[in-house]
């Protein structure tokens, strides 16, 4: 990958970044509910679904910021753009549409295949056999 492109997505990812753990929504909200609060039922159920959401939230922001580590681990060690399956550039389409993909479009389509929607991951019983009838 050439080093202006390699530096343009690193200048994406460190801003990506940075509006993560910056942001007021982030640094502002609380999680904690005070038990002063007398709350009734209605209240406290709705406030327990806020913070349970707001935890989703936070959740899935840690995670993005793991990606956007690794995207960033990867342009300083020189890997990045190349896919992890097959060794092979990935496309430049791909990379602005997913910045942070570490798969071309050919092993991510096989990848997923091999998932087969299981959330488990553990591929059925009759798979790839017919079944024996009688």
């Amino acid at each position: 990958m050439e080093i202006g492109t390699a530096l343009r997505f690193k200048g994406l990812f460190e801003e990506q970044k940075l509006k993560l753990l910056y942001s007021n929504a982030v640094l502002d909200e609380e999680f904690n509910l005070r038990t002063d609060d007398r709350l009734d039922e209605v209240d406290q159920s709705s406030s327990e679904l806020e913070t349970s959401m707001r935890m989703r939230l936070r959740n899935r922001e840690a995670l993005y910021l793991k990606k956007i580590d690794l995207a960033l681990r990867r342009i300083t060690e020189g890997e990045f753009g190349s896919c992890e399956g097959c060794g092979d550039d990935i496309e430049m389409r791909r990379l602005e549409a997913r910045p942070m993909t570490t798969f071309c479009v050919a092993c991510k389509e096989t990848e997923e295949r091999l998932e087969l929607g299981h959330v488990d991951g553990r591929m059925p019983k009759s798979l790839g056999r017919r079944l024996q009838l009688g």
